[in-house]
């Protein structure tokens, strides 16, 4: 399996921190008692987030393979990691 290539991944990177800033607002939501559609509201955007990347890395690891494929056998691998997103 291809590895992952920090320059191509700078968005995700960049998505995964905007949900982690996410995910503590969800946070002090849920300790101020906020209403329960409003929070579920943003764990879904989290999720929605998170989903995201994990796509992005492994689209990223399928052009990888494309690219070279007499260098990664991996293709297996990254089908069973993309089903497991969904």
């Amino acid at each position: 399996m291809p590895d992952v290539r920090p320059d191509e991944l700078g968005s995700v990177v960049n998505r995964l921190r905007r949900a982690q800033g996410q995910l503590g607002g969800v946070l002090k939501m849920i300790e101020e008692g906020r209403d329960c559609r409003d929070v579920i509201t943003q764990l879904a955007a989290v999720s929605k987030a998170v989903d995201r990347a994990g796509f992005a890395v492994i689209a990223a690891s399928l052009r990888e393979c494309m690219s070279s494929p007499e260098e990664h056998t991996g293709i297996e691998d990254l089908e069973k990691l993309f089903l497991s997103l969904a």
